[in-house]
């Protein structure tokens, strides 16, 4: 059964290295969506497919997908 509020974090989005930056890796604290606006978006598609069991892992990782694709 879906959970909204399960504790699931977020993965860690890595920036790519800029040319002048050597090769560095950093993160970037905007890339990393907020856990209440996924599980809220996880919720509404949980909804909008009838509420069905199961599906909670995808539900999530499209909300996450969806969210940083807005950013």
């Amino acid at each position: 059964m879906f959970d909204p509020k399960a504790n699931k974090q977020p993965k860690a989005s890595v920036a790519a290295p800029s040319k002048g930056s050597r090769g560095k890796l950093t993160m970037t604290a905007n890339a990393i969506p907020s856990d209440s606006k996924i599980r809220e978006r996880a919720y509404e598609l949980y909804e909008g497919r009838g509420r069905g069991p199961g599906r909670d892992e995808q539900d999530w990782l499209r909300a996450e997908t969806e969210i940083l694709k807005q950013k």
